[in-house]
């Protein structure tokens, strides 16, 4: 993990430093003339809206030969699918739609399944992501749904996907997997952060804020991410954690017509990019980046700061034992073994 010091990390943390970003900063452009993706094959899950869908558009772009379109709703991604060819050579490109449930362990060991089948996969991009406002448990984990979602099955995912990329790719040429991040995890209270242990604070309704809990989620994906890359060399795949910032999209339509949402919508209005412009830097950390970004967080082209709380005492005591309980967790598709072997590499 690159490091920084305590005032740059703490700067960038800023309310300040987040409407600076908004209104002012905005993504590289990637451009087919420095990148050519003609014969690559990337998966990009939630990709049938927002920001999924316009990564995929940048990608086909770029000449990417074969996106997979990984999604819950199949009638929906089929749409997106349509949308993405709509003036487009479809002989020069090769868009399925397969299904991926992260709200459901044995979804993602499907879909992971039927990846092992691909020809190639050089990308991924882990974009897909659940804000809501009611407090849920899911049934067949057992865990709160947001958690479940923008962490657990995240981390499921990522492990899972891993082994892939490093079959299908070199040493010299590894493949990439991009986590999507955000600015929240700097704003997040995390009232759970002194529970041991940590995992089942987050299934108590008492506990419950919908935007902290999002957001802690988010942060809980930085802390893995630390954790993981800590283990897994870039020779495996170069893993990194782009922010789109705030943008334009459908993740918070569970708001709609509560009066958080008619205040966020005002605020979204004022500051959020558009998708498209969010995008980019999804795009950029993909493609644009090399060894130097393996476990890095990256903000408008350019690796950043994390969260305040990784870079402290209690956020390293915090991490290690979230990796534990993540490995625990996950025990049933041996995730421990997983990332032993891969350790190696």
């Amino acid at each position: 993990m690159m490091q920084f010091d305590a005032a740059t990390i703490e700067k960038r943390a800023t309310a300040a430093a987040f409407y600076h970003r908004q209104l002012f900063a905005e993504p590289p452009i990637a451009s087919r003339n420095e990148v050519d993706l003609e014969g690559k094959t990337a998966i990009i899950t939630g990709s049938n809206t927002g920001l999924g869908f316009e990564c995929a558009r940048q990608l086909l772009d770029l000449g990417l030969s074969k996106l997979i379109v990984a999604v819950r709703d199949e009638v929906k991604g089929q749409d997106a699918r349509i949308k993405l060819l709509s003036g487009r050579n479809a002989e020069n490109h090769t868009i399925e739609v397969w299904k991926l449930d992260l709200l459901c362990y044995n979804s993602i060991m499907s879909f992971v399944g039927r990846a092992k089948g691909l020809g190639r996969l050089d990308y991924v991009v882990n974009n897909a992501g659940l804000a809501k406002l009611s407090f849920e448990i899911n049934k067949s984990t057992g865990h709160e749904e947001i958690v479940q979602v923008n962490y657990l099955s995240l981390a499921l995912l990522t492990i899972l996907l891993l082994p892939v990329l490093k079959d299908k790719n070199s040493v010299q040429q590894p493949g990439r997997l991009v986590n999507v991040s955000s600015d929240t995890p700097s704003w997040a209270k995390f009232k759970e952060k002194h529970s041991i242990p940590l995992l089942p604070a987050f299934d108590k309704e008492d506990n419950f804020d919908p935007h902290d809990r999002y957001s802690t989620s988010k942060l809980l994906g930085q802390l893995f991410l630390v954790e993981l890359t800590r283990r897994i060399p870039p020779s495996v795949a170069i893993i990194n954690a782009p922010n789109p910032g705030l943008c334009k999209t459908s993740l918070t339509r569970d708001y709609n017509g509560s009066f958080r949402g008619f205040i966020f919508g005002v605020f979204r209005l004022m500051f959020a990019r558009t998708a498209a412009v969010g995008a980019r830097s999804l795009t950029d950390a993909l493609v644009k980046h090399g060894l130097e970004s393996h476990g890095q967080y990256l903000e408008d082209g350019k690796i950043q700061p994390m969260a305040p709380m990784v870079y402290t005492r209690q956020g390293k005591e915090v991490a290690e034992l979230l990796w534990q309980e993540t490995i625990d967790e996950l025990s049933f598709v041996n995730a421990s073994s997983i990332i032993k072997d891969l350790r190696s590499v």
